[in-house]
């Protein structure tokens, strides 16, 4: 087997120069689109990368560097403190501002967020971060206002393409070898929209299948080189959401195929089974409620029962979970009562609890009529006396609506005959 001539990646070789080299993100580059106007006017300022790894948040980042002619400083955040970032400062006070660059800029807490945070407010910092999380969730109010959030996008299997083609055209090293590529699609699948990946990988087939300065590539020459699948999912990244997402939409959208097909794309990647256990008992709640409340006691017992079983058996009981949440009866209403309820109290304040519902421990208490007038439901028929139980400015409000199944259909009922026509049952 022979060897590349060098040690850098070839992601990194054929990394682009120019904006007019750089592949994908037509929302952003382009006539007329943000970041090529950024770049074309000379206009400096702060941005945040939202994205997933390998769409090219640090080569743009470089890029735009060039163009707004700044001092360019990198920083990553996992193993960068916060004396990295003062260093920094320091020297782009003495060249009268620069651009950093900080990968990763979730993994910074807020003590080194607020000491990037001046120097920004001071235009001494130019700042660029990279991000595979939601940056509303992980970066500081105050350094995200002053920054312009721009989301990039997977790689589509074009982009891969036109990446890997002129990554042939460009390598020194590759265009030193004969390539004949007769097959791609496993080599766009394990790389899942990453253009990095795609890169690495198919740098590393090469030297592998390299013979007598030919390559002659085949899907089954790169399944062989990974060995095995590698699942498309990053349990500290953007997949990580995503995947979570679809298989709670599945839930809630009655698809138990969905559901556990998703199901098994997390467990596949090592997701934690508590973490899978825990949003299915919130599901059970938020989505299913009073339909059917035996769902909440399944998915309590699913939680308990996969921190006993542990994997690899956990998997069938969180599939017949999954199984039983996406199969039940479905409504929101108790999760849309709290809300509607919670907006309520911010709405109109601390309304001030009738008397007849106080509590009256004291004799003053008792005298100032604490207490006084209520009425012990037990002491009537079917244990239920028509009292007011909202403060008096809110009598009448409709907090829980009953959802529209078997269930709390029978609820309404129930609750229109104790009622009647005060809440509008």
């Amino acid at each position: 087997m022979e060897t590349l001539s060098s040690n850098i990646p070839l992601a990194e070789r054929v990394r682009p120069t120019t904006l007019d080299e750089f592949i994908g993100q037509e929302h952003l580059l382009g006539q007329g689109k943000p970041i090529q106007k950024l770049a074309e006017t000379h206009t400096a300022r702060s941005l945040i990368f939202w994205g997933p790894p390998g769409v090219g948040k640090t080569t743009l980042a470089q890029l735009l560097s060039q163009s707004w002619q700044m001092p360019y400083y990198s920083l990553s955040a996992i193993s960068s403190g916060v004396k990295d970032l003062r260093d920094v400062i320091e020297a782009a006070k003495e060249q009268g501002g620069a651009l950093l660059f900080i990968d990763e800029i979730h993994r910074f807490n807020k003590s080194q967020q607020d000491a990037l945070l001046g120097a920004v407010e001071k235009g001494i910092i130019t700042l660029i971060g990279a991000t595979t999380e939601n940056p509303s969730f992980e970066v500081i109010g105050a350094l995200l206002s002053r920054c312009q959030v721009y989301v990039l996008k997977a790689f589509e299997e074009q982009h891969l393409d036109k990446i890997l083609n002129r990554a042939i055209e460009k390598d020194a090293f590759l265009q030193s070898i004969t390539i004949d590529i007769k097959e791609k699609e496993a080599l766009f699948r394990f790389t899942g929209g990453d253009g990095r990946k795609l890169l690495n990988l198919f740098d590393l087939v090469v030297q592998t299948t390299l013979k007598n300065g030919k390559v002659s590539l085949t899907n089954k020459d790169v399944e062989m080189v990974l060995q095995q699948k590698m699942a498309l999912y990053d349990k500290s990244g953007e997949q990580h959401y995503d995947i979570i997402s679809a298989f709670i939409k599945s839930l809630r959208g009655s698809d138990p195929n969905g559901a556990v097909y998703w199901l098994a794309r997390m467990l596949d990647g090592g997701e934690d089974i508590k973490f899978i256990a825990r949003r299915m008992l919130i599901l059970s709640s938020e989505d299913i409620g009073n339909a059917n409340p035996n769902a909440l006691l399944m998915a309590t017992q699913c939680f308990q029962a996969i921190q006993m079983i542990g994997m690899p058996e956990a998997r069938i009981i969180l599939s017949q979970t999954a199984i039983y949440l996406a199969t039940s009866a479905k409504s929101n209403a108790s999760y849309m009562a709290i809300e509607t309820a919670m907006a309520l109290v911010n709405k109109t304040g601390d309304q001030p609890v009738p008397l007849h519902l106080r509590n009256a421990p004291t004799k003053l208490m008792k005298n100032m009529d604490y207490g006084k007038d209520y009425k012990y439901a037990h002491q009537y028929d079917n244990s239920f006396v028509d009292l007011e139980f909202l403060p008096e400015s809110l009598s009448g409000k409709l907090i829980y609506n009953p959802g529209k199944n078997q269930r709390e259909e029978e609820l309404r009922k129930y609750l229109k005959q104790r009622w009647g026509d005060k809440y509008g049952y």
